[in-house]
């Protein structure tokens, strides 16, 4: 995480390389660790509380979650984020960029939906709304718990 947020300190020549290669191996391994066949459909603890206090209901997160990786032009990632404090925000990115490289590791995603074709071109072809429906139906919000607490 420290490499991602602080890209500028490494050499000119492979900040384009770590970018791209550890900025998807931090996404997908992000990605890939919250989906579940059986998961918790609905968050709960200091998770629940901040998401009803900043989004006002989980709906309304979903809402916003979609709006970001609807709107993603091209390739990319919508996010949930949070700071120190455990302030929660919405975001996207292209390619494979994250929040911590966007803040230098201010945010730090507690999940996110991958919005490149390849995350959903066999089952939804272009249809990306459809794709993104049924990922919060296999989204465990567990998961996404546990990164909050960390």
């Amino acid at each position: 995480m420290d490499i991602l947020s602080h890209l500028e300190k490494l050499p000119k020549d492979v900040q384009a390389a770590v970018r791209n290669n550890g900025g998807g191996y931090y996404n997908h391994n992000l990605y890939f660790a919250s989906l579940a066949a059986h998961p918790k459909k609905v968050p709960s603890g200091e998770l629940l509380d901040k998401i009803n206090a900043t989004f006002g209901n989980v709906d309304a997160l979903k809402v916003q979650l979609t709006n970001a990786a609807t709107k993603q032009f091209g390739s990319g990632w919508a996010w949930l984020s949070k700071n120190k404090n455990g302030d929660l925000k919405v975001t996207s990115s292209p390619n494979q960029d994250n929040p911590l490289m966007e803040t230098s590791g201010e945010w730090t995603p507690i999940l996110g939906i991958d919005v490149w074709e390849h995350a959903y071109y066999l089952k939804h072809r272009n249809l990306r709304g459809d794709y993104i429906k049924d990922f919060f139906e296999v989204l465990d919000w567990q998961v996404v718990e546990d990164n909050y607490n960390k």
